[in-house]
């Protein structure tokens, strides 16, 4: 795979210095319109650009996580989730398992972020949690750590932060020069005709740039999708988990509330969609899901890379090819093999949804007291009573 690592690095230098010359270009404009100083305004922009790309590298995936809203969790909360990330993390060799997150969201999907495989990170949404059996949510968790395995994560946190800089400073740019009023060269009488030149060239880089940016960004996500699917089935062993996921996630009409266009691309599905409708298969930053479930069924009982490559070929009837060279050596059988659900580990709907609802109380500070009566009582954080009675039995409890 270190082929695949390899380009990712080179990609996210490529990325960072093509979005830095987007900023620089918008940056000098403005510097042109606003200051009567080219420079000044590139001077300005490279500033943002350094500072942006240091925060992307070092702050990119608490940025990230902190805007999804996602709240960390340890084994005790949720004993199921930590031993299947822990199993994956084994399945892939990863030296460390990544941190684990849950997003108050009923809508399904996941992602993981970080900017090496010491320092990663994976979240899901409560929903996704509630609706995944144990197969499907091994192959949900098998495809975010593949995406840290192949580096992808450092690529998507780096272009986030810049492209939501980008974005900024394009939007708001925009609305000062349009509703704002003019630089210093709408106060001069002989520069009409340059500043209405810099006006329009200004306007059009800050409306192309995001645009040109999300392209670039767009461009690299679909490939990468192929390989995190593959690597999924390798590490389980059971691409109809990943693919039987994938179904789900299809049908699901909820929206990712805390999901923009700058973090799209990082999540398993587009969590874009008309409201109330299903996830549909037309979607800039991923391959179409019916696709990938028809190459993840069409694998004919194998899992590894070439069986994958294969079902790919057969589904796109191409002769292209989607897996790193450095990876087809890796067979399926080579690695040790990953537990099944059992019944004692793989609840049922209602089980998951109770144990996923416990732990988004306990993440969100709340006290919990059981009645003798069976009654789960849920104290808020800021709770001033001294006792609470319980409304099925009538007992009074001390708190």
């Amino acid at each position: 795979m270190w082929e695949q690592i390899r380009s990712n690095q080179i990609r996210s230098a490529v990325l960072v210095i093509g979005m830095g010359a987007l900023l620089f270009v918008i940056g000098y404009f403005l510097g042109l319109y606003f200051f009567d100083s080219g420079i000044g305004g590139l001077l300005i922009a490279i500033a943002l650009w350094l500072i942006m790309t240091l925060v992307g590298y070092f702050q990119g995936d608490s940025i990230l996580l902190a805007s999804a809203g996602a709240k960390k969790i340890k084994h005790d909360d949720h004993p199921r989730l930590y031993n299947i990330v822990e199993e994956m993390r084994i399945a892939s060799g990863l030296p460390k398992t990544p941190d684990i997150y849950i997003i108050d969201d009923p809508s399904l999907n996941a992602f993981a972020t970080g900017r090496d495989p010491n320092k990663a990170a994976v979240a899901i949404t409560s929903g996704l949690l509630q609706q995944l059996n144990r197969d499907e949510l091994q192959g949900v968790m098998a495809h975010e750590i593949s995406h840290i395995k192949n580096r992808d994560v450092l690529l998507m946190a780096m272009t986030s932060v810049l492209l939501g800089a980008i974005v900024m400073l394009s939007w708001y740019g925009s609305r000062i020069m349009i509703f704002g009023g003019g630089g210093s060269r709408r106060n001069s009488s002989s520069g009409g005709a340059a500043q209405g030149i810099i006006m329009i060239v200004s306007l059009l880089l800050m409306i192309l740039a995001p645009i040109f940016a999300q392209l670039i960004y767009f461009a690299i996500s679909r490939k990468r999708e192929y390989l995190a699917d593959a690597s999924a089935a390798m590490y389980t062993r059971y691409p109809e988990g990943l693919a039987s996921a994938l179904e789900k996630l299809g049908a699901s009409s909820g929206q990712l509330k805390s999901a923009n266009q700058a973090t799209a691309p990082m999540y398993i599905v587009n969590p874009f969609r008309k409201k109330g409708k299903a996830a549909t298969d037309l979607s800039s930053t991923h391959p179409p899901i019916s696709e990938r479930i028809r190459i993840l069924r069409s694998m004919g009982g194998g899992a590894s890379y070439i069986d994958y490559e294969k079902a790919y070929k057969q589904v796109h009837k191409s002769k292209g090819s989607v897996i790193p060279a450095s990876a087809m050596s890796l067979a399926g059988d080579l690695l040790q093999p990953v537990s099944r659900a059992s019944a004692v580990d793989n609840p049922g709907r209602l089980e998951r949804t109770r144990e996923t609802s416990d732990v988004m109380w306990k993440l969100s500070d709340y006290k919990t007291i059981e009645c003798s009566c069976g009654t789960k009582l849920r104290i808020p954080p800021h709770f001033s009573e001294k006792s609470i009675q319980c409304p099925h039995c009538g007992q009074k409890h001390v708190l």
